[in-house]
This record gives structure tokens, C-alpha cells and sequence, in this order.
């Protein structure tokens, strides 16, 4: 299932908009601050699927039956752009587990390039629901080292994917790694560079959050 945000009447199109715009961009804070927004409307809208069970809640004046998770996720991430995002997430499934992965292009002098992935810290992964945020999913590479080197670690039941911008090209790339999984979207764009970048996209997401970073 693929879904996009912006093509349903959401003020995540809003926020798309203030990524994307130059002068918006200047703004760190800001532009991180809508990436976190656009994971917790997107983490909302996962909740509305996963399972959940009845529990009777005590209160001062008696008792409540109430819906809660059955369980909780894992949210996992991609060093460091996704953090934002993943700070969304975790605002709104706040037991959740987490799992960390740096996961890179290193590029070569030819202009070519290969993921790479030095780093990952995560919980018991078996039979766990996965909802992993990376803010751009441009050729899907990356996210689908990633996911291997997770699914490594344990079975997967059921896999979420979050991004701000996706490219049709990578959302193809990434269904055929994983058929089952759920994509959410802010926004999908349909052209992708021969240096896999996103046009018009919005840049380099970590950069903008965080600042330039040294070219490996």
C-alpha cells in the first residue's frame, strides 16, 4: 500500500511546501520541526492499523474500559536525517523500542556510489511491527540495506516506511525488496537525477536539519 499525504486535503501539504521552499529553509529549527510534524500525522494514521485490546483503566472515580496497543513497534531510523522524523514518531508511540542505522552513500571519484552501513543499534527484532523514517527515498538503496540488516536480527511481521518526499522510481525499487510493506508519504515526486537525486525534491534533508557536512 502506498500513501500519499499531500493528495488527500491535509495540512501535511503545508508543511511539504515549507520544506521545499528556499527561503523557509534557512530556518533549521523550522525545517526540522516539520519533518517531526509530518511523522506524527503519518504516525497517527499507522495507529489507525495496528491491533489493539481492551484494558480497564482505574480513575479516581472508578474504572474505564479503554483501547490500547496490543503492542509496541520498533522505530527505526537512518543517521542522521531520519532523527526528526523519528522524534515524530516517538512523540506519539512514546513505548515504542528503537533502532538506529547509519546508512550512506560513499561516492566515488567516477561519481558513482555504494550504501554503506558502519552502525546499527537495535532491540529484539523477532516478530516485531518495524516502522522505519527517512526523510527522502530517492532510489530506495538505502532504505533497503537497511531493512535487510534489520530483518538479520529477527522476523519482521509487518513493515511501515515514512518519508517526507519519495520518488516513484524508489517506491518501485523498495515494493519489489518488500512487497508487503506499507509506504507512507508526504509527498511523491516522479523525477529522479542520474545522481539520485529527487527533483524538485527539497536538497539534502540532513544538511538542512543539521547543517553541511564534510563529502566522504
Amino acid at each position: 500500500m502506498i500513501r500519499n499525504l499531500s493528495a488527500e486535503h491535509s495540512l501535511v501539504s503545508n508543511w511539504v511546501s515549507e520544506l521545499r521552499n528556499v527561503d523557509v529553509q534557512q530556518d533549521r529549527m523550522r525545517f526540522r520541526r516539520n519533518l517531526e510534524r509530518i511523522a506524527e500525522v503519518i504516525g497517527y494514521e499507522i495507529s489507525k492499523q495496528l491491533e489493539s485490546k481492551e484494558e480497564e483503566i482505574t480513575t479516581p472515580m472508578g474504572s474505564a474500559v479503554c483501547k490500547v496497543l496490543s503492542e509496541q513497534p520498533v522505530l527505526a531510523t537512518i543517521l542522521r536525517a531520519g532523527l526528526p522524523m523519528h522524534q515524530g514518531l516517538l512523540n506519539y508511540f512514546d513505548k515504542a523500542d528503537n533502532a538506529f542505522l547509519s546508512a550512506y552513500r560513499k561516492h566515488h571519484p567516477d561519481g558513482s556510489f555504494e550504501i554503506s552501513l558502519e552502525y546499527m543499534s537495535c532491540p529484539d527484532m523477532e516478530n516485531r511491527i518495524v516502522i522505519i523514517s527517512d526523510p527522502m527515498l530517492a532510489t530506495g538503496s538505502s532504505l533497503v540495506k537497511s531493512i535487510q540488516h534489520l530483518r538479520e536480527e529477527g522476523h519482521i511481521k509487518e513493515l511501515h516506511i515514512v518519508c517526507a518526499i519519495a520518488c516513484t522510481v524508489g517506491i518501485e525499487y523498495v515494493l519489489r525488496a518488500e512487497p508487503k510493506a506499507f509506504v507512507w508519504c508526504g509527498a511523491i515526486d516522479d523525477e529522479l537525477t542520474a545522481k539520485g537525486y529527487i527533483v524538485p525534491g527539497l536538497g539534502d534533508a540532513g544538511d538542512l536539519a543539521y547543517g553541511a557536512k564534510m563529502q566522504n
